[in-house]
């Protein structure tokens, strides 16, 4: 899917219509371990994994993407709901 970097579209602190400029969000650092994680690190390395030993599925065949709009004019930013894409482009 091809995306305009900025395009004129509602902006929630302003109130009114402005130009905003997208960018694509990216993930964060992941900066402390879940309890998942914490989990499977207390099992060990040798013999069954309990249910940590099955197979994982694969992944689906399009990522929900998010996309921030930072307004020209005030410069806040807001999310909207995400959106499945195979691609995400962003044109001038």
């Amino acid at each position: 899917m091809k995306m305009p970097t900025k395009f004129k579209t509602y902006c929630p602190f302003c109130r009114k219509h402005e130009v905003h400029e997208v960018e694509k969000v990216k993930k964060g650092k992941n900066r402390y371990m879940n309890w998942i994680d914490r989990q499977k690190a207390r099992r060990g390395k040798v013999g069954n994994m309990g249910k940590f030993s099955k197979v994982p599925g694969g992944d689906k065949p399009t990522k929900r993407i998010n996309v921030r709009y930072r307004c020209t004019v005030c410069g806040k930013a807001h999310l909207r709901e995400g959106f499945r894409a195979g691609k995400f482009e962003l044109t001038e």
